[in-house]
């Protein structure tokens, strides 16, 4: 999008930098110096001093202004005299019309040290009569005036500081006060910002691209439609998990179209003060109507848009259900013509009220699914054009190959990263072991270089990914071995495995029994030779018994508790079972069951080939790293391999990556492709409660891919 701000090179770095608040806090001190500083002219000097010159009779006349002020004006032969020197200028160049010296008195204070002067005259044989003093009673109306306006617009100006502080500072959307604050916090895009994102900006998007091409054409061409009598739909719901470019298609959609972009988070509706939600919801449509039309884009709408009447308590207010209602009623109440459509994206569509969906607000629902090989490579073209210097190895359609299940928010990410280990090790070009040490790091963590671990675990380490090596190499439904290593990589990872999952959605039992077994090659490994078990499968077992309870109890891949189905994605079922305890006994015998079968079938296989396992398990204490070519030296070549891709086995026989697993989008099938797919093992060995997931997730459904 196009950078708005000023241009860096006008500013001056260290320079002077003016402030009008500078202005502000000027004129507030000449204020206070006219209001509080003398007001008169004369000279300072006390009761004392003017007492001495009273006696000498240097003084003309004395004057007491409001019982407060006294004035001294001194003779005209006084002011010749050399001690008035600085007094005769004065006297001069005002012309004798102002006091010569003045001082402040308190009241009742002055009478009786005139009385005592009176007194002291006498005793000196000097006339009482000669002292003149005059009263006077002056009043500054202006003075006061002022001092009133000045006062009231110090407080004005605090009012509206502090206020502007408490509507958000004046920002874009939100008001300049608290009075604003039931004001739309949406961004506007349009001709003076222009949204600079267009379709070529998308990659990999083909499918949703052309969906939304109908949007645009709308709006380019809005009678097109409204004269054969049709109706374009109002809403737009984007869905799909994080990071596939949902955001990104809306921009490309307002940048395609030309067309005003009002840009905010379904949070941006929520508010501390009831009501404020629905009135910023109210505030939004009617800028978009004025301005139609135009696209309403809110983003995470799953914020405002849960299903109403969960979790709420009795009698109790719940200011994101008003708002929900508002949204409801704004979209229903626009009309066919209005030309303002709504554009929404989330990656939890399972929770989304039913009133938003149904048809008249949102009409569709386009799939921002995960970008398949040719989607990948198109991303991967689009992310690699930054990277100015970039090594003649380095090939797009090779790392899409080996990055099954990435999005494109991840690919982004591994290019970023390529550059930065590049610069890291000083080189002059981001060559392609730089791209495998950055999907290393993206997936894995960081390698633990300096991590000691014992020669007894790291033995332990290396059988137990041996283990996994094996059981998956000599399963037929198992997914291909890419690299196994025992270089600690992450948090608490002491060992990984890594396999290229295939690009499919749909799953039979036979490959869901080879996935358990595989995940369970590590423990019986460990068993096998060790006849001790370690915390390092702690992982494994929560896979698998995942996977084992989502056979049963929501695909129906078990005959003794039938073809049903208890998975309640929308909690419809709360906090009760949809079944008895008898059930749930049954369901818990036939886990176990299931997974002592895959305990038993893997033991099998592993003790069949336990010359096999201890050859590589030693392999890998040797070298630490074992890519598909040393194990097929070593135990020759898989024998249900089916890899034939000439570019991906080129990468295979020189380093190897993590693979994210592919994500089935279908609600129903989520868990499956999460469980499956999950294919690179992680070893810890520091507890059963020190294990940490090293890979991205998918909502709360994406398993880790390491164990």
């Amino acid at each position: 999008m196009e950078n708005n701000r000023p241009n860096p090179e006008n500013k001056k770095p260290g320079g002077f930098r003016f402030n009008p608040y500078w202005i502000y806090g000027a004129l507030f001190l000449i204020l206070m110096a006219m209001l509080f500083l003398p007001k008169n002219t004369g000279q300072s000097t006390n009761w004392k001093e003017t007492r001495e010159m009273i006696i000498q009779g240097d003084v003309k006349k004395m004057v007491v202004v409001n019982d407060r002020l006294v004035e001294i004006y001194l003779t005209q032969e006084a002011v010749q005299q050399k001690r008035y020197k600085g007094v005769r200028k004065r006297q001069d160049y005002l012309g004798g019309t102002e006091p010569n010296f003045s001082f402040e008195i308190e009241k009742g204070y002055l009478n009786n040290e005139i009385q005592d002067l009176k007194q002291t005259l006498k005793e000196k044989n000097l006339d009482p009569q000669s002292l003149v003093i005059h009263y006077e009673s002056q009043s500054d109306v202006f003075g006061e005036l002022f001092q009133w306006i000045f006062f009231i617009g110090i407080f004005l100006i605090f009012y509206n500081l502090m206020f502007r502080k408490m509507g958000g500072g004046g920002g874009a959307g939100g008001g300049a006060s608290i009075f604003n604050i039931g004001r739309s916090k949406a961004q506007l895009f349009d001709k003076d910002t222009k949204v600079n994102k267009t379709f070529k900006d998308v990659a990999g998007l083909e499918e949703a691209k052309l969906e939304v091409m109908e949007i645009v054409d709308f709006l380019q061409n809005p009678k097109k439609y409204t004269n054969l009598g049709g109706k374009i739909p109002k809403g737009v719901l984007l869905v799909g998990p994080p990071g596939t470019g949902k955001t990104l298609l809306a921009k490309a959609v307002a940048g395609e179209a030309g067309v005003p972009f009002f840009s905010l988070s379904g949070s941006d509706f929520v508010e501390m003060f009831v009501g404020v939600g629905a009135s910023r919801v109210r505030d939004l449509f009617k800028q978009a109507k004025e301005k139609a039309p135009c696209i309403i884009f809110i983003d995470e709408i799953d914020a405002i848009g849960r299903a109403r009447g969960k979790n709420l308590m009795q009698g109790s207010n719940d200011e994101r259900e008003n708002t929900l209602n508002q949204l409801l009623a704004e979209m229903d109440g626009f009309g066919t013509d209005s030309g303002v459509i709504i554009m929404a994206a989330t990656n939890r569509p399972d929770i989304l009220d039913s009133a938003l969906m149904r048809p008249g607000r949102f009409d569709r629902q386009i799939t921002v699914d995960r970008p398949d090989l040719n989607g990948r490579e198109e991303i991967f073209k689009v992310h690699l054009q930054p990277l100015t210097k970039l090594s003649t190895d380095v090939d797009a359609h090779k790392l899409a190959a080996q990055t099954p299940g990435f999005a494109g928010a991840e690919i982004a990410n591994v290019c970023n990263e390529a550059a930065l280990i590049a610069a890291r090790h000083n080189k002059e070009a981001v060559d392609m072991q730089d791209f495998q040490d950055a999907i290393d790091r993206v997936i894995g963590g960081l390698e633990k270089k300096n991590k000691i671990i014992s020669p007894e675990e790291k033995s332990i380490v290396a059988y137990h990914e041996a283990g996994h090596a094996i059981a998956g190499w000599y399963l037929p439904h198992a997914d291909p071995l890419l690299k196994v290593s025992i270089v600690p990589r992450g948090v608490a990872a002491l060992g990984y495995a890594q396999y290229l999952p295939k690009e499919q959605y749909l799953y039979r039992t036979e490959q869901l029994m080879d996935s358990m077994c595989m995940t369970l090659g590590g423990r019986i490994a460990e068993a096998i030779f060790f006849g001790k078990i370690s915390t390092g499968a702690q992982n494994d077992l929560e896979r698998i018994t995942k996977l084992a309870y989502s056979m049963i109890t929501i695909y129906g891949m078990n005959s003794k508790v039938g073809h049903v189905s208890f998975h309640d994605p929308q909690g419809e079922y709360g906090y009760q079972r949809p079944y008895s305890e008898k059930t749930a006994e049954l369901i818990d015998e036939e886990v176990r069951a299931l997974i002592q079968k895959a305990y038993d079938i893997t033991e099998a296989l592993l003790t069949e080939k336990k010359a096999e396992l201890e050859l590589v398990a030693k392999a890998l204490l040797e070298k630490e790293i074992l890519f598909k070519s040393d194990l097929e030296n070593l135990i020759g070549r898989r024998p249900f391999d089916p890899i034939e891709d000439a570019v991906v086995e080129a990468e295979i026989n020189s380093t190897g990556t993590i693979e994210t697993p592919a994500i089935a989008e279908d609600n129903n099938s989520a868990i499956l492709a999460s469980e499956v797919t999950s294919t690179s093992s992680e070893e810890e060995i520091k507890g059963d409660d020190a294990n940490q997931n090293t890979t991205n997730s998918d909502a709360d459904q994406q398993d880790s891919i390491t164990d």
